[in-house]
């Protein structure tokens, strides 16, 4: 495939209604507009995992348990390249267009190819000669280890793809265009309904791959994604190009600056969650189960934080480039108070009525009991959590991620490790370790919100830049 065409950059034709909308409509319209399909290809990709996961269960409880082990590695995998670098890319390919900078926004884009080739090898190296031990680590042997091999090593062996999806789609979200990488994603995940059972139970000519065909269906559905991505951005009327540019060290700090931190932030989430699921744990299996159908209701809310923060990003990163500071600080605020107010909805509709909830998963009465006991101390106090998130990305857009990193630190020291000291070593019964854990949310929130509140961007960014800035790049890039 010839990508070595002129670095023309981003069509102006292409950008200029997308780029005016952030930089000068209505804030609320145009956030909902950007957020919208990506919170629906992602409740849709939610939805096919659960699909493929019913596929796999039919082969018997070793396939089920081998690929669940390997599930959490893979979403570490995904959060790390589409929330940890893949925001930093977008960022500061928002920054890029709102600063007139097409050309630059397309070197971003080529750069972020090299990452991707790079993080994913690692991945791949890391999980297809260590897996054995990794699983095993996590409880798995026999047949259900066999299983989890087979699987994760097709799986990871893509991992350059999945890499490469993850940043192009990024790339086209932070130049404002949501709905093409939403629109790949969905043909993609149409087509993995019915490829994943033809390869698992074979039809025909094709043959039964069994847990193997889970994976080379994953394999196919990131392989689909990468040949429509870069054909659309190949286009010349693409939001943001892809073009062949040479390569600076400026430009990989650009994106690994910010992206290595924001990957720590989703570390420290699987971490945590792994921490308070072990002290959980020393309550009994009742209790466990509880809480993992509790939690769950905060695990769907996740697409909707991410699709609307990915779009407060784009539009404050935009505004950044533009000069525009108070108003990337003003749509910041706004898309934290909308997380706030709809994840409070939530969680008080969750702590008033629990059994609304947990219903839908168990009828046992110490399951029903243990599940309430987590949802009437913890999700009043969703819309901490909401909100820290969408301010997480915005502080992307700005470059200033350490504060709201430092805030997931004193989160998870609080939730995970004093709520575990305090179960193991000072007895503390199961309802003060859910109260330790919406604390963390209260202080996760408070710090976040202090270290953008506190910020200064004009001297920290761009010293004097200012929207006739932007306006001049603007007429030179056109």
């Amino acid at each position: 495939m010839n990508i070595s065409r002129p670095a023309t950059g981003v069509p102006a034709s292409a950008t200029q209604a997308k780029t005016e909308a952030i930089l000068t409509g209505p804030v609320l319209p145009v956030l909902f507009a950007l957020a919208l399909p990506t919170i629906a290809v992602l409740l849709i990709q939610t939805f096919v995992g659960l699909t493929e996961t019913y596929f796999v269960s039919s082969l018997g409880s070793h396939a089920l348990a081998g690929v669940s082990v390997v599930f959490p590695l893979l979403m570490l995998m995904q959060m790390m390249a589409n929330g940890g670098f893949g925001s930093g890319l977008a960022a500061a390919v928002a920054r890029a267009i709102g600063a007139g900078r097409s050309q630059q926004a397309a070197s971003l884009v080529w750069h972020s190819v090299w990452v991707a080739g790079f993080l994913g090898t690692i991945c791949a190296f890391a999980f297809v000669f260590g897996g054995h031990r990794l699983y095993s680590i996590m409880g798995v042997s026999g047949p259900a280890l066999e299983a989890a091999l087979a699987y994760s090593n097709i799986i990871f062996l893509a991992s350059p793809l999945i890499w490469l999806v993850a940043m192009l789609s990024a790339a086209m979200r932070g130049a404002g265009d949501t709905a093409t990488p939403a629109r790949i994603t969905l043909g993609g995940a149409l087509l993995l309904l019915p490829i994943s059972p033809l390869l698992i139970f074979g039809w025909g000519p094709v043959p039964a791959f069994g847990v193997k065909g889970a994976g080379i269906a994953i394999v196919i559905y990131y392989l689909v994604a990468v040949i429509l991505l870069t054909k659309q951005m190949l286009r010349p009327d693409a939001t943001v190009a892809l073009v062949r540019t040479p390569l600076k060290t400026t430009s990989f700090l650009e994106i690994a600056g910010v992206g290595m931190l924001a990957s720590v932030g989703t570390v420290q989430i699987n971490l945590t969650v792994a921490i308070v699921t072990a002290a959980v744990g020393t309550f009994g299996q009742a209790a466990v189960a509880g809480y993992g159908i509790a939690s769950r209701l905060e695990y769907i809310q996740v697409p909707l934080l991410f699709g609307l923060g990915t779009a407060v990003m784009t539009m404050v990163g935009v505004n950044i480039g533009a000069g525009q500071i108070k108003r990337a600080q003003r749509i910041a605020w706004i898309g934290a108070v909308v997380a706030f107010i709809f994840t409070t909805m939530i969680g008080l509709v969750a702590a008033v009525a629990p059994q609304l909830w947990l219903t839908l998963f168990s009828h046992d009465p110490e399951i029903l009991t243990l599940g309430s006991i987590y949802l009437q101390n913890v999700a009043p106090f969703y819309g901490c959590i909401g909100a820290a998130m969408t301010l997480y990305f915005a502080s992307i857009a700005m470059k200033r991620v350490l504060w709201p990193v430092l805030a997931g630190t004193a989160r998870m020291i609080v939730a995970a490790f004093i709520g575990w000291i305090a179960v193991g070593y000072f007895g503390a019964d199961i309802n003060t370790l859910f109260q330790i854990y919406a604390l963390s949310a209260v202080l996760y929130f408070a710090i976040t919100v202090i270290s953008i509140w506190r910020g200064n961007y004009v001297e920290e960014l761009h010293g004097k830049s200012d929207s006739k800035t932007f306006a001049k790049n603007r007429k030179c890039s056109v």
